[in-house]
């Protein structure tokens, strides 16, 4: 790529906060910012993080109230109440903290807690008018990336699909990356969302829209991730391998905004949706697939992940590439996630209505290196199935 081809937009935080105990740091910023009124938007599983986050915020003259309702992945019903209650307390600023679906429901509830617009108004790209309240980003999990992206994500009942919103307005003014804030995420959670990281960190990086600039943070991603998450999921409380796995989801994050993901989150949208496969435990399931469709568009972009991940290189690029994707399988295979979508319950007959689904997601197939047409995206679930 040459650098005079291409117009990067990179976006992130202001304030972007990384390392063991920096969560600490909020509270603190939040008052000497003069306000007075926070709503921290959270989930059942971290209200004690959360408990934790008021009192510091309290203890600095801030008001502050939970809202813990993000109880699931974040449908659109959900979403209306957390903006309800929002505009009842009348805060100056959300606090999101929890994993990718708490922080997805919080930047939405930030950006139009003050505004005439809907939901349905704001799907797609562009479309978010603005955003008055304050909004800073707490992940409690290494995985989605959202603390520094301009997009959120709701499950649309009435469609039964997965919707995303892109907006710069939903760039966190702050983000608190503490590794400390995942030590207790559950081994099953910490492989799906460690996978799902790996791959924002791949999809970037073999993506119409690499740039040189977003590769530095992808590749170092998918060092970090590769080299950490298959101990971390024995050893949750390994520090270093934790803080590794929290900056190489954050190096995934910075990414979305320019590059953001192809196919393999695409298909993984209808899995989610109809069938509540976890979102990081669809991308693994999928991932080798898509990739071994791919291949052939880039080889060598592919042989550069393959490298990343240790592979050591082969007669070819081809080969080299190839040997990353078996790499993937077998990493995700050793962290326990289920290899084939009949084991989370997929019927098999419902490929077909799948693949339509999935090609409606056209701001992500868009970025895909090599076009998928709704046969070849047929194909890739039922090779996912054998």
């Amino acid at each position: 790529m040459k650098l005079t081809d291409t117009i990067l937009i990179h976006r992130q935080p202001r304030t972007l906060v990384f390392g063991i105990g920096c969560s600490r740091q909020c509270a603190t910023d939040y008052a000497q910012s003069g306000r007075r009124r926070a709503l921290v938007v959270t989930a059942p599983q971290t209200l004690s993080l959360a408990e934790a986050l008021t009192a510091g915020l309290q203890a600095a003259g801030v008001d502050a109230t939970i809202w813990a309702g993000v109880d699931r992945e974040p449908t659109v019903e959900l979403f209306e109440d957390a903006l309800a209650f929002a505009r009842k307390q009348q805060c100056d600023g959300v606090l999101g903290l929890g994993g990718g679906s708490a922080l997805d429901v919080a930047k939405l509830v930030a950006a139009l807690a003050d505004s005439n617009q809907t939901v349905s108004d704001v799907w797609g790209t562009g479309k978010v008018e603005g955003r008055s309240l304050y909004l800073a980003c707490l992940p409690t999990t290494a995985g989605t990336g959202s603390e520094v992206s301009p997009i959120s994500v709701l499950f649309d009942e009435a469609e039964q699909l997965k919707k995303g919103v892109v907006s710069p307005h939903l760039v966190a003014d702050a983000a608190y990356v503490d590794p400390a804030l995942t030590f207790s995420v559950p081994p099953s959670v910490t492989a799906a969302t460690g996978m799902d990281a790996l791959t924002h960190c791949i999809e970037a990086f073999a993506n119409v829209n690499a740039h040189p600039m977003t590769d530095i943070f992808a590749l170092e991603g998918i060092r970090l991730i590769s080299a950490n998450l298959r101990m971390v999921v024995v050893n949750g409380q390994d520090a270093a391998g934790r803080s590794a796995l929290a900056l190489g989801s954050l190096y995934g994050g910075l990414c979305l905004g320019s590059a953001n993901t192809g196919a393999v989150h695409a298909l993984a949208y209808p899995l989610g949706g109809k069938y509540h496969v976890a979102h990081g435990v669809a991308n693994a399931v999928l991932l080798p697939h898509v990739l071994r469709f791919n291949l052939p568009a880039a080889p060598e972009r592919y042989a550069d992940v393959a490298t990343a991940l240790g592979v050591p290189p082969g007669k070819d690029a081809a080969e080299t590439a190839l040997k990353g994707v078996e790499l993937l399988a077998e990493l995700s295979r050793a962290c326990g996630i289920p290899q084939r979508l009949s084991e989370l319950g997929v019927p098999f007959s419902d490929v077909e209505s799948m693949a339509q689904a999935a090609m409606t997601v056209t701001r992500l197939l868009k970025n895909n290196l090599r076009p998928l047409t709704e046969a070849d995206a047929a194909n890739i679930y039922y090779e996912a199935f054998v």
